[in-house]
């Protein structure tokens, strides 16, 4: 059956991918198949469930490559879980009793979509499976091929998602400002939170690519040193560590050069938090696919109100690097990956073939349409990677054992 009309649509957080994604579909499409019509739902699934979308005119095909230049979405991202009604409900997207899948399949039948292209983390995609099942089921045939978008780079079994590559070199850019505060203040501990629910991928990245860009600089002395501008710590959800015996170490340093920086993951330590918070009566915020929402927890907060007695500090600032690297304009590196990744996407679409586009890891990192029911997030960091137990043992950090092989 040949392919008439295509759908596009991004969701979840943002990621250094989102534009450049659409915009490379958009130009593969033209190339090889300029009769297909194009059409963007708006907002992701929230504008699916409403019929809301724009279509693609040929002046936007002129002008799709300009999307490589963009960070954010040009057609604009939710979270909205289709199987979770209770929530659909309640955020008037269905009416009560209406199931979220069969107003999908309906809208995508009104609009004589062929080929649905989801650009998303594991649980955009996920969605899009059990829009596929929900449609296949009922007798209505829909190509769905997905794009991994996020910066975590926790998604199995793709070994690189779209956008986390950026999102690392941005966390690095952040952190030479950020990292200057060390001589505001006597005593100074910085918290260096970077994104990461589950996975301290992009934790170690950003830490890697700041002490690459520090390797390149010339420091004067006179108290612009390397050593004070360095990371002294990493910590990541798939490693514990010895809280007392860091702060020995953590304050050796502090007495030696008046400051401390801590790269953090975000999730590192949310289960300890969660567990106090429930001991104290309180119930985490919750989205709409289960996961406690991170920004109301505050974990570098938390981490830094541990360390600042322990190491000594006279003031504490924690800074968020997050929105700031999620929301850049893909690099060169991530570039690359896009544009082969929405060529592969573009063909699979033409021949039928549903599956969520990434190199496997599971069949020797070739790049395919990898099986819907493979797919899955939390994909836990590999900490025994050469490049990051060099790191840890560059900065004199020990390897704390592994509590989060798998998620």
């Amino acid at each position: 059956m040949p392919v008439r009309r295509v759908a596009l649509l991004t969701a979840g957080g943002l990621a250094p991918c989102l534009s450049s994604a659409v915009g490379g579909l958009i130009e593969r499409y033209t190339e090889i198949a300029p009769e297909i019509e194009i059409i963007g739902y708006l907002n992701g699934y929230a504008g699916l469930l409403a019929g809301r979308s724009v279509t693609v005119t040929p002046e936007d095909r002129t002008n799709a490559h300009l999307l490589h230049r963009f960070g954010g979405s040009p057609i604009g991202n939710s979270r909205v879980k289709l199987t979770n009604v209770k929530d659909c409900v309640k955020r008037g997207l269905v009416t009560e009793g209406q199931d979220p899948l069969h107003v999908a399949a309906e809208q995508l039948t009104r609009d004589k979509i062929d080929v649905l292209h989801t650009i998303g983390g594991d649980d955009t995609n996920t969605t899009a499976a059990d829009l596929a099942a929900y449609l296949h089921e009922n007798g209505y045939e829909l190509t769905v091929v997905g794009l991994p978008k996020t910066v975590d780079n926790d998604v199995v079994p793709v070994r690189q998602s779209l956008g986390a590559w950026t999102a690392a070199e941005q966390g690095a850019l952040f952190a030479r400002n950020i990292l200057a505060e060390h001589s505001s203040n006597p005593r100074m501990l910085i918290v260096h939170e970077v994104m990461g629910r589950h996975c301290g991928w992009l934790t170690a990245a950003t830490a890697l690519k700041y002490r690459e860009s520090l390797a390149g600089r010339t420091f004067a002395g006179f108290g612009n040193t390397a050593q004070r501008w360095d990371v002294h710590a990493v910590y990541v959800p798939e490693l514990g560590f010895d809280i007392e015996q860091e702060a020995k170490r953590l304050k050796a340093v502090m007495d030696e050069h008046d400051c401390v920086n801590i790269f953090l993951s975000e999730g590192a330590g949310v289960e300890t938090i969660v567990e106090e918070m429930i001991a104290r009566g309180e119930e985490p915020l919750r989205d709409a696919f289960g996961h406690v929402k991170i920004d109301t927890i505050n974990p570098g907060a938390w981490f830094a109100k541990q360390f600042a007695s322990l190491v000594g500090a006279e003031k504490t600032m924690v800074q968020k690097s997050g929105y700031f690297s999620r929301s850049a304009a893909a690099n060169t590196d991530d570039l690359r990956l896009i544009k082969g990744c929405t060529d592969l996407a573009v063909e699979c679409a033409l021949r039928g073939e549903s599956g969520l586009i990434g190199h496997d890891e599971e069949n020797g990192d070739r790049l395919r349409a990898v099986e819907f029911p493979r797919v899955k997030g939390g994909k836990a960091f590999d900490t025994d990677q050469p490049w990051f137990t060099g790191l840890l043992e560059s900065i004199g950090q020990p390897k704390g054992p592994r509590i989060a092989a798998e998620h």
